[in-house]
């Protein structure tokens, strides 16, 4: 892993896989914070996120974990609750329908049209595989164009139970408002919109760039960061239509992959989360630098091949226009993820485990698939 290369990594453990053996996860983890004495534990995945609400009496027993109150987490976790809070102080959420099994599919496609957008209801589920053993999955969210994929999409994200959303399409800009939010007060704002993302529908922000807080959904998302009182570090997601109004998407309360762009622009939320949850005086950041792209390499590459073999898709540029979009991007001034000129171990193991995973593809014949 890159990060297990930076100077700044003194230490490197890895932990059993908790989509499998959360049970064995847990008892490392406590090993791991009894054995290191760590003041904070951060969550930066859903799945982890998922665990540490779990056992967090537990683990507040050993250290100061990261995390808002579990009725604000609740709320902000589960897209239907989100919704219905925002809904409820006027924001502009898109047309929605719950469902939880492929026979209602068909009343939600009259309701809402093709093409659509199928999310979970909760990104991160536990449930039972083929053999009843305990497994922990990531759902993400799916454009369908047709009913057969709808009832693709909606098989896959309810087969432990849960449900989803059927939700109206929306091609616009996605931008993302970020706080700091503890003891009734903001400590940090920041604004950022991603230009590409993996996949290209959304994702992992993949070509990022900071940027003045719009003050329609500046106002929006700290309104509804106070309704939940979600405090510590929270993303607040939005999509524009066609014509510029801003709907709601979701909240992530947790640290995500995008945050590199913050950190670069100024405000430091790794550390303002440390300083909040270890009971610190936390620093208060008053502007930060607009403008600045972030861009990760091997995301964008992944975007970009996507692009080529979903070409007719809604919301999917012509294959000219990714790659020169793609191309163009290296004549604008960016950072890249995990290049530091006085940290670059990082950068060099993650070339290199690009390089591996591509060697495995090729081997199996996926890159020549996604161009047949």
């Amino acid at each position: 892993m890159p990060t297990f290369s930076s100077r700044w990594c003194q230490h490197a453990y890895l932990a059993p896989e908790y989509e499998h053996d959360k049970e064995s996860f847990l008892d490392y983890l406590k090993l791991l914070l009894s054995h290191t004495g760590a003041r904070v534990l951060i969550a930066s995945a859903d799945g982890t996120l998922a665990v540490l609400r779990e056992y967090r009496q537990e683990l507040e027993a050993l250290t100061y974990v990261a995390l808002a109150k579990e009725a604000a987490l609740e709320a902000a976790v589960n897209k239907t609750i989100t919704l219905q809070i925002a809904q409820k102080l006027g924001l502009g959420i898109p047309r929605s329908v719950q469902i939880s099994s492929v026979g209602e599919i068909t009343e939600a496609i009259r309701e809402i049209g093709l093409p659509a957008v199928i999310k979970p209801v909760e990104s991160w589920l536990w449930g039972s595989d083929v053999q009843g053993e305990l497994q922990g999955v990531r759902l993400i969210s799916r454009l369908v164009t047709t009913p057969e994929e709808a009832r693709e999409a909606i098989e896959e994200q309810t087969q432990f139970g849960g449900s989803a959303l059927f939700q109206q399409f929306l091609a616009g800009r996605r931008e993302a408002v970020n706080f700091m939010y503890a003891n009734g007060e903001i400590y940090a704002r920041f604004a950022q919109w991603a230009r590409r993302t993996h996949p290209p529908l959304g994702g992992v922000s993949v070509y990022r760039q900071s940027i003045e807080i719009p003050s329609d959904i500046g106002e929006q998302a700290e309104k509804l960061v106070r309704e939940i009182e979600l405090e510590g570090y929270s993303e607040v997601e939005f999509r524009r239509d066609s014509e510029g109004k801003p709907y709601l998407m979701e909240i992530n309360p947790r640290l995500s992959a995008s945050i590199e762009v913050a950190v670069r622009a100024g405000v430091d939320f790794p550390y303002l989360l440390y300083q909040w949850a270890s009971g610190e005086k936390i620093d208060r950041v008053m502007d930060y630098r607009i403008g600045g792209w972030m861009r990760f390499l091997e995301g964008d590459i992944l975007t970009t091949i996507q692009a080529l073999s979903q070409y007719g898709r809604p919301g999917v540029d012509s294959p000219e226009q990714a790659i020169f979009d793609f191309m163009a991007a290296f004549f604008v001034p960016s950072g890249y993820d995990y290049v530091d000129g006085k940290d670059l171990l990082p950068v060099w193991t993650a070339m290199r485990d690009v390089a591996f995973r591509a060697r495995q593809k090729l081997a199996s014949g996926m890159l020549r698939r996604t161009f047949r």
